[in-house]
């Protein structure tokens, strides 16, 4: 068990507006296809590999995970979407210590609320910055962990980068 992780939060790719589609089902547009496919090419190259992946159930958000080309295991879970950063930190906190590297994706603002109420000690203030401006489509917080996944709580993690894949 280590006691240094890696979450790593990722929004959905850039999604499309078909007409009659309800938000849930909303698919990605072409560009959002392109940049998942550069978000995955970004993770492999500089974060360490996630071990599980938690994901709402939007498809919007699976079509992103599956056009990343990462192969974690995958929970997709209905509380993500639509979520208040609470949920996503309890959802975080039902991850068992055998995970080293947790890759999140979901929606805003939840994500850029959980990256940035994470954030505590040791965090990069120009990310925190970047994050506070704007958390865009494909946008990528990294933070580190050094406590349990079920004791992640505000202020327990260092926020590291942030990238935008374009």
């Amino acid at each position: 068990m280590s006691t240094h992780r890696t979450l790593i939060l990722l929004r959905h790719a850039k999604s499309d507006y078909p007409p009659g589609a309800a938000d849930h089902e909303r698919p990605l547009a072409p560009r959002g296809i392109r940049e998942a496919g550069l978000a995955g090419d970004w993770l492999r190259a500089n974060a360490p590999v996630p071990d599980a992946v938690l994901c709402s159930t939007a498809t919007r958000t699976r079509q992103t995970y599956a056009r990343t080309e990462l192969t974690a295991p995958v929970r997709y879970v209905d509380d993500l979407y639509d979520a208040a950063p609470g949920t996503v930190i309890a959802t975080i906190n039902t991850v068992g210590d055998e995970v080293d590297t947790l890759l999140v994706i979901g929606h805003e603002p939840a994500m850029s609320a959980v990256a940035l109420g994470l954030a505590g000690a040791g965090s990069d203030s120009a990310v925190a910055q970047r994050i506070s401006e704007k958390y865009p489509t494909s946008g990528i917080a990294v933070l580190q962990i050094s406590v349990s996944w079920s004791d992640v709580e505000l202020g327990s993690a260092s926020l590291v980068g942030f990238h935008v894949p374009r």
